[in-house]
């Protein structure tokens, strides 16, 4: 288990909450067998995203070598209103039509986005927990933003090359990215991974009205739970019994928390 902070985007995180979220890793008692909290207290890190603009731009140039990279000079704005023109239905993932694929708007040029060409076809592969998947990224969003306007790097380009970087074998997230996987497949054999990892995705926490769980919402999270008095244990027995990995909620210890997985098989 690898510890990886996902601050690619600039004008959304702050350090202060890398702080919290470390704080709150400690507190529970999970150590990362790579890049431990203590990694990320002393300066730069290896996996913290802010600190790998070198490798993102390396992985950008190689792409662009290869003629796989391309400037886009299309707003989200116009991006939407082209994508809502061409659903058929309500709920459609924002895809990208091509417009800037042709134009050879220089790459240095200001304020642009960068954008991977993504191959046609279908992308199958097997969930750890869902079976077998179909998915068609050309359909679905697109050629891939791989860095924005505002100079970030993008979520799905950013994590594909750290997992090569990394040599992640196993990726372990919930179903809110499940469509995610078929153009982060595709993008890691682009940039020459020949073995990707195994992908499960899991179901999400919900409120009594359907929708997830979220910070933006003012939903609970540990911080609010350690205040209000529960303990570690308590906190991590409560995300045992609703993830069905014990019948009922008790205090377990981060050290315990590996056996309750591994007895789910």
């Amino acid at each position: 288990m690898l510890l990886r902070i996902e601050d690619h985007d600039r004008q959304r995180c702050r350090r202060e909450y890398e702080q919290t979220l470390l704080d709150d890793l400690d507190w529970l008692g999970f150590a990362a067998d790579l890049f431990p909290t203590a990694a990320y207290r002393t300066g730069p890190c290896p996996a913290r995203q802010s600190d790998r603009d070198a490798a993102y731009r390396a992985a950008a140039s190689a792409l662009a070598a290869r003629g796989l990279l391309y400037a886009c000079a299309c707003s989200r704005r116009a991006i939407g209103s082209r994508a809502a023109e061409a659903a058929s239905g309500g709920g459609a993932e924002r895809r990208y039509p091509g417009t800037c694929r042709a134009r050879a708007v220089p790459l240095d040029a200001p304020d642009l986005t960068w954008r991977v060409r993504l191959p046609e076809g279908d992308e199958h592969f097997d969930d750890a927990l869902l079976g077998p998947q179909r998915q068609t990224p050309a359909r679905q969003c697109g050629d891939l933003a791989v860095r924005d306007r505002h100079g970030n790097w993008t979520y799905q380009f950013a994590v594909t090359v750290d997992d090569r970087d990394q040599d992640v074998a196993l990726v372990i997230r919930g179903q809110d990215l499940l469509a995610s996987t078929g153009r982060q497949l595709q993008l890691a054999r682009l940039l020459g991974r020949e073995a990707p990892p195994v992908y499960l995705h899991h179901g999400l926490l919900r409120k009594a009205s359907g929708r997830k769980l979220s910070k933006a919402d003012g939903d609970s999270g540990v911080r609010a739970l350690r205040a209000a008095g529960w303990s570690a244990g308590e906190v991590i027995g409560a995300a045992a019994e609703q993830l069905g990995l014990l019948a009922r909620a008790r205090p377990v210890p981060a050290h315990a928390a590996a056996a309750l997985l591994a007895g789910a098989g």
